[in-house]
């Protein structure tokens, strides 16, 4: 179905939108600059040269022969990924076919089901990724790219670290490689690392990500990832710029004791930590489920008394929402649909953001879709506040009233970051 700006294919993108994508980088690097700390103190030579990075990364990926072969050992490597999962899931629970004959013999597809389709998925790949950090290699990763954003961006080597390591950790296990760093981390460190915690996403959750979308995007989810540490610096320098000396301004090393005494004890101890993450994510959307239809029943029953038919807290986000989602370059006709879907990400979470993403697929643009994935690809939400003051206040309890304090502009932060990372692959793409 061709698109009423103009007559080009599905999935291409139009003067309009390019341009709105255009504004939407604009647009939120405003907003980042108004709810700054310190206007006067910001350096825009790093923040431009961030922006750049991320344009870098994106026209890399999106538009080179490179990317191309990229995006095809990505989503290979995630199917390969995905299907060794599945392997344990039918040992466990059965094979669990796509479809049965129904009464007439016409094939009835079964409904698609999360806890054991998707959850699972993350206790494999925590014990992937224990693994790979009982050997050491996440750690010279993370060590490697963080020199390479430090050297780039002038940043702390303790930012630097943590910037990278929420790539592949999440924002609770990320912040404990630079342990003895956090409690003389400067305002501006320590909301930069609260701020790349929010915009980024574990690695073992992406790959869930990737099973529900499917392997296709996986390319798409994997650039979303690398492009969300600078995206992330960036928008946390404007809004917290340093006004202090950071101790690791000449360097950071990590700080990882090895706690696990061989690779099977390490494959065993990250399957536990899955299966805690897995039960704890299930509850979560048990729960916030169950909310969104109490509260859509009162809405709707609200909606009948006033004479708004079809009144529900996705709608609401949906209208309130679809201008965001325009100016990072979804086709209007999508914009509210899409909307809805930023909206639940962050009053509720990702996940729930994600299925909804999903099951919209066949009646959404494939532009739509690419940016869409990108702006979800990143735990901030307001369940996430919790979990990161915990976290971060475990581990240097004398700055746990810090890190809420800005909890809620770090919200923003991590929000704005992930949406400035789909604005830059909507201009791109």
């Amino acid at each position: 179905m061709g698109r009423s700006c103009s007559d080009h294919p599905p999935g291409e993108a139009s003067p309009l939108e390019r341009a709105a994508g255009l504004l939407g980088i604009v647009c939120l690097l405003a907003i980042a600059w108004a709810a700054s700390t310190d206007r006067k103190r910001v350096q825009w030579r790093p923040i431009g040269i961030a922006l750049l990075l991320q344009l870098a990364i994106a026209l890399i990926v999106l538009r080179t022969r490179f990317g191309a072969e990229f995006f095809t050992l990505v989503n290979d490597g995630a199917a390969s990924f995905i299907r060794a999962s599945n392997v344990g899931i039918e040992f466990v629970f059965g094979a669990w076919p796509e479809s049965v004959l129904g009464p007439d013999g016409q094939a009835l597809r079964l409904p698609y089901v999360f806890a054991i389709r998707v959850l699972p998925i993350i206790v494999f790949m925590s014990s992937v990724f224990a693994v790979l950090q009982h050997f050491g290699i996440l750690q010279r990763v993370v060590e490697v790219l963080a020199l390479g954003l430090r050297r780039t961006l002038r940043t702390s080597g303790a930012e630097s670290l943590a910037a990278i390591a929420e790539i592949f950790l999440g924002m609770t296990e990320a912040p404990l490689m630079i342990r003895p760093y956090v409690p003389g981390l400067t305002r501006s460190e320590l909301f930069c690392v609260m701020t790349a915690g929010l915009a980024t996403v574990a690695g073992s959750v992406l790959v869930a990500y990737m099973g529900m979308l499917g392997p296709e995007y996986a390319g798409h989810l994997v650039a979303a990832s690398f492009m969300a540490a600078p995206a992330a610096i960036l928008i946390a320098k404007i809004m917290v710029p340093e006004d202090g000396e950071p101790e690791s301004r000449a360097a950071a090393h990590l700080d990882i004791p090895r706690t696990t005494v061989n690779a099977i004890d390490a494959a065993a101890s990250g399957a536990a930590d899955g299966v805690r993450l897995a039960l704890n994510i299930g509850g979560m959307l048990v729960a916030f489920v169950a909310i969104v239809h109490v509260a859509n029943a009162a809405l709707g029953w609200t909606g009948a008394w006033i004479g708004v038919a079809g009144l529900s807290f996705e709608r609401i986000l949906g209208v309130a929402l679809a201008p965001l989602a325009f100016v990072l370059g979804v086709p209007w006709r999508d914009a509210a649909t899409v909307g809805e879907m930023l909206g639940v990400k962050t009053v509720l979470n990702e996940f729930i953001a994600f299925q909804m993403l999903a099951d919209a697929r066949a009646g959404l643009d494939p532009r739509s879709i690419v940016i869409a994935s990108y702006a979800l690809c990143g735990f901030a939400n307001f369940g996430s506040l919790a979990i990161q003051i915990g976290g971060l206040g475990g581990i240097a309890p004398e700055r746990r009233g810090d890190v809420a304090r800005d909890a809620l502009r770090a919200l923003c932060a991590g929000s704005l970051a992930s949406f400035l990372t789909a604005a830059v692959a909507g201009l791109v793409y």
